[in-house]
């Protein structure tokens, strides 16, 4: 992993006050960084805003809701800094973004490719690393650079964003030896894994079941098997909601088919709009493929928001794959 920049100790060290920003629609990942980041500053005798322009629609994350401030006030900005965590745009933090684009600004966040400085942000610290798991492992380091040893609450807030990002270690390779053993430190500290896999896997309602079933039953097969394409029509979103939904489970299981190398899911959220995930085994960059329609992400998780409906989108998208797979 990358060394903590020392401009970002810097940076923490002189300031009195921060906002601790993450992206829209936040998962475990974003919402561990941001609380135990600020848990940590307000340890060194700082304080700390965790800010989120939301919405929270995982249920996994829903809890931690009542502990963000939506709109930060003229008093919160005032002589406040900025970190933005598990996310390398301005942009992307939504409606916060021209409220804090004035202000001295610092990124923590595991995603390569990320536009710093949107908005005419001027220069600030930067601490990203493409090869790390997930961000709450770089918060991790950071509170450690910081001379704190791990609260129990950051540990188990720690925890449920590694969890999150890395599927529960089902996405660790030969390579992740640093996700155990950073997952070892929080453990130490008093995190429970059997928590954090109830909290992120328990609680699902049976709408969530149900839609889950509709889009296995409608999963396609192509390119001799190594694509697998699956829809949510619009008249399913209308029934169940944003919040009905358990994409982990839905892509657990599709990647669980021999042979498969990438998952398609198009959504019509809108009658003119859709949101498209997409993930991959090991071989397939499918953050490179949503990227050429505007979205992003990792390599073998990514997705994008895009106008359109599923029948005119559908043939865009597999001819996308045509020369890769």
């Amino acid at each position: 992993m990358k060394e903590i920049p020392a401009e970002l100790i810097d940076f923490i060290t002189r300031g009195n006050k921060f906002i601790i920003a993450g992206h829209l629609e936040p998962d475990g990942d974003c919402v561990g960084s941001q609380l135990a980041l600020a848990s940590a500053l307000k340890r060194l005798g700082k304080k700390a805003i965790p800010c989120s322009a939301g919405p929270f629609k995982r249920t996994e994350v829903k809890p931690y809701e009542k502990f963000f401030t939506p709109s930060p006030s003229e008093a919160d900005l005032k002589d406040a800094r900025v970190i933005i965590a598990d996310c390398g745009a301005l942009e992307r933090t939504g409606k916060l973004a021209p409220l804090l684009e004035s202000l001295p600004l610092a990124i923590i966040d595991h995603h390569a490719g990320g536009q710093y400085a949107e908005g005419g942000q001027s220069a600030g610290p930067v601490f990203i690393d493409g090869n790390a798991p997930s961000a709450t492992l770089l918060v991790l380091h950071l509170i450690e650079a910081l001379g704190l040893s791990l609260a129990p609450e950051e540990a188990e807030l720690l925890l449920f964003g590694l969890c999150t990002d890395t599927g529960f270690f089902r996405h660790v390779d030969e390579k992740g030896a640093e996700s155990f053993e950073a997952a070892a430190a929080m453990i130490r500290a008093g995190a429970s894994p059997k928590k954090a896999f109830q909290d992120i896997h328990g609680g699902k309602s049976l709408d969530s079941r149900i839609l889950m079933g509709h889009i296995l039953s409608r999963a396609e097969s192509h390119f001799n098997g190594r694509l697998i394409l699956s829809t949510e029509e619009y008249e399913e979103t209308q029934r169940f909601g944003l919040e009905g939904r358990d994409s982990d489970a839905v892509y657990q299981m599709l990647q669980s088919i021999g042979g498969m190398e990438a998952i398609v899911i198009i959504r019509q959220e809108k009658p003119d709009n859709c949101t498209v995930g997409f993930r991959s085994r090991d071989k397939v960059d499918v953050a490179a493929v949503a990227k050429s329609f505007g979205g992003g992400g990792h390599k073998n998780a990514a997705g994008l928001s895009i106008a359109g409906t599923i029948d005119e989108l559908k043939p865009r998208i597999l001819a996308a794959f045509q020369n890769i797979l």
